[in-house]
Parts: C-alpha cells; structure tokens; sequence
C-alpha cells in the first residue's frame, strides 16, 4: 500500500470513529471506566453519559450550564489494545472483513481514551507478539495506531491468546483498562493466563465474528483452506454429519470463550460484522 492510500485510509476512519467516539461514546467510556474518587480535583463540562451525582451546583448556575466535580483517582487510565492480527482475520462475506470491524472498534476505543486524557498502548498478536507500541497519550498517537492496524502485516497466521496475555502480564505493571479484539477461535487454553492478568487489569474480551461462521452451509464437495494453517483439503459439506462436527467445534470455541471470561470476572462483547459495534459497545458500557 503506498503512502497516499495509506492516509486516506486513515483519515476515513479517523472521520467515522472520531465522531463516534466524540458524540457517542466519550461519556460512557467516562462513566465506565472512572470511580468517583474522594479527593476532589477540579470541575469540567458536563458530558454526555457523566454521572448527575457528580453535577457541582454552584459552578453550573454561574456559568448556566453543567460542570461536574472531577476527583483525583479520576485524572488518569490507561487503555491497552490487544488485537488478533492472525489469519482468521482476513475473512469477510457481508462486505467487510473482520479485520476492518476490529480496526474500527480499536480506533473508536482509542479516540475515546484520548477524550478523557487517558494513554493508550498496542498489542498486534498472533500465535507470536507481533508488535508493541507502549502506552502514550495524544492524537498522533492514536493515528500511529490506526496506521499500524491498517498496514501491518504479521509474520505468523496463527492464533495463542494465552501468549498475548503473559506479554500483558509482564509488560504493563499497573493497572490497564484492556480491550482484547479477536474471533477467539483459538485452540489454546487461556483460562490460566487470563485468570493472572484479570487480577491486575480491568479487561473486556470483544469477539468480532462473520454469520457464515457460525454454520456450515451445503455447497457440496469443496477445497476449503484454513487461514491459519494454510493447509487445504476437500470438505464434503453436504454431509450432515460433517456440518454438525464444525458446528460443535465453532459453538465449544464460543462456549469457552464466554464461560472462561465470566469466570475471571472479565468483561465480554460479541459483535458480528454486519451488525452495528456501536450499539453493542454502547450497551456493554451502560451495564457495567
């Protein structure tokens, strides 16, 4: 990708997600992720999604609009981005790719991050870590991000969840707000690895899945390649048996994914490319 369709690449989804992020989410991802502390700090504007406790009364009838208390546990987060960046990725029927959700998502989360003076770091993985950019604050930063996700191409295809989250683990001393972004069609077990770093860190998996990989679909006698295998070999789909053994294998990876999450006490999103992330970040954030 040469350098001009890189930046207009960038600034297309710098337009989309940082309005979503502006007038969407910037209140919720407030609400969500700040405590109300107990050393008062200063006041700021009242945004959308802010807590009505938090409203000083006095400041806001000076001024005649809202302004609320801002404490001193509130002042700063750090945001880490875990993105698979494995070969399942690359895989889309409804008009985009997974890949360009998880970019999306990523960038929405991270301009959110900013609107709150939060710094945000990055994680590409694979069944390897693929690169790190550590935490930093700022818009450039975040279009650095963005650039990454966009052109980055990993020097693996498979998948090790449980690998990213030791790097988390040993990288990222204090606690982080992380968003981990994947199918999590996985064949490692990573209960033990997220259990250690759900101690530290407040973490929400996000599953960004496609509908035609939920089911098999009867096509008859096809080549099917594995995205992160590469290996190929002919799947007789038009076998009842053999669409419900995929189908078993594709539920137990999502089973695991839910139960092992709610079970370290992590946070969970499930959003599939032809649906609206928006609405689904959006509800997560208002049930935490």
């Amino acid at each position: 990708m040469d350098t001009k369709e890189l930046l207009k690449k960038v600034r297309k989804i710098e337009i989309k997600t940082r309005r979503l992020s502006d007038h969407i989410f910037s209140g919720e991802y407030h609400t969500s992720f700040k405590g109300r502390g107990m050393t008062f700090s200063e006041v700021r504007q009242y945004q959308y999604g802010d807590d009505v406790r938090a409203i000083d009364w006095n400041v806001t009838a000076r001024y005649n609009e809202p302004y609320v208390k801002v404490f001193e546990e509130e002042r700063e987060l750090t945001m880490m981005l875990m993105v698979d960046i494995s070969g399942s990725e690359s895989f889309g029927t409804k008009n985009q790719l997974k890949s360009e959700i998880v970019t999306e998502i990523a960038a929405t989360l991270a301009f959110s991050a900013t609107q709150n003076n939060d710094k945000i770091g990055l994680i590409l993985f694979s069944d390897q870590i693929e690169l790190y950019i550590p935490p930093k604050k700022g818009k450039p930063h975040v279009l650095r991000i963005i650039r990454e996700l966009i052109e980055f191409s990993p020097k693996s295809n498979k998948t090790d969840i449980s690998q990213a989250l030791q790097f988390l683990s040993a990288t990222q001393k204090k606690k982080a707000i992380v968003f981990m972004i994947s199918d999590f069609i996985a064949d490692d077990d990573y209960e033990k690895t997220l259990k250690i770093a759900s101690k530290k860190h407040d973490i929400t998996g996000v599953r960004v899945y496609d509908i035609r990989e939920e089911k098999m679909i009867n096509v008859g006698l096809v080549a099917m390649q594995d995205a992160e295998t590469g290996q190929v070999q002919w799947v007789n789909t038009g076998s009842a048996t053999v669409r419900m053994q995929y189908e078993k294998y594709y539920t137990d990876k999502v089973t695991y994914f839910r139960e092992i999450f709610s079970k370290c006490g992590s946070g969970t999103v499930n959003t599939r490319v032809d649906e609206s992330y928006v609405t689904k970040l959006l509800g997560y954030f208002k049930s935490r």
